[in-house]
């Protein structure tokens, strides 16, 4: 299989400028009102604060997760471990195009890797900043892809009560981002690059320009919220965070194509 006819993911394009990165007080203070002040949500809320600016090149995101179609080519031609749940190098019956989950970090970077090879491209995991503006916009800040108003008609989280991890595009058009992203809220937790640190926002200066996070940690960044999360995990702006080496089943990842060589931070 050669480059030409090789099977790549749609890419969406993303570009350069600025967009603010965050919560604000205000859009806090709602969650909190909603959650009765649960102290959980205090502290999670302060990972991310302040909002600033943030000034990113542009860059290709994936217009979808990576389905368990796209994973298992990988796994057939590089001859790597399958994720729990297969047998062998085959996915659970009509799942094809459901997003690839109980994947690490670490077999994310290597699928990155395996897939730049054979393109003879730098696909690699977005940054959370990428990962952000990409999921809400660089004019209003909204709080979920569509809008400042959860919907469960536009994502697949606990209040949808579907309890499972649906087809990629299955809310599209109507919860896509801005820019034409889908499932950027619930279904599955997203990969970041990024090491996390709950002080990195704090630490920031106002107009960074392409942020990649701090230089080493415990824990890599998820994004994106999953179907077992409720609304408050799916906004643009929740953080979260997982052991590299670790799975879960409502984890994936999607991809970023740019020239920049941001590769494992």
């Amino acid at each position: 299989m050669n480059e030409k006819d090789f099977p790549q993911p749609q890419m969406i394009k993303i570009p350069a400028g600025k967009f603010l990165m965050g919560t604000t007080p205000e859009q806090a203070q709602q969650v909190l009102k909603e959650t009765k002040n649960d102290k959980d949500w205090q502290e999670w809320l302060g990972w991310e604060q302040p909002q600033h600016t943030v000034d990113l090149s542009g860059y290709s995101i994936g217009k979808y997760p990576v389905t368990n179609r796209e994973y298992q080519i990988f796994v057939k031609e590089a001859g790597y471990k399958p994720p729990r749940g297969w047998d062998n190098d085959q996915y659970p019956a009509e799942n094809g195009d459901h997003p690839v989950v109980n994947i690490s970090w670490n077999d994310a970077q290597e699928y990155c890797k395996w897939l730049s090879g054979k393109a003879n491209k730098t696909y690699r995991l977005p940054t959370e900043a990428e990962w952000e503006k990409a999921a809400r916009g660089d004019k209003d800040a909204r709080v979920f892809p569509w809008g400042d108003e959860f919907d469960p008609a536009k994502a697949n989280a606990a209040e949808s009560k579907i309890g499972a991890a649906t087809p990629v595009g299955q809310f599209s058009p109507q919860g896509d981002s801005p820019y034409g992203c889908a499932d950027m809220a619930g279904s599955v937790w997203e990969w970041c690059v990024d090491w996390f640190d709950e002080k990195e926002y704090r630490n920031r200066k106002d107009g960074v320009e392409n942020p990649t996070g701090p230089k080493d940690g415990q824990y890599r960044v998820l994004r994106g919220g999953s179907w077992l999360n409720n609304r408050y995990r799916a906004r643009c702006a929740s953080r979260n965070w997982y052991e590299p080496a670790h799975f879960y089943n409502d984890i994936g990842f999607r991809l970023v194509l740019s020239p920049s060589s941001i590769s494992a931070l």
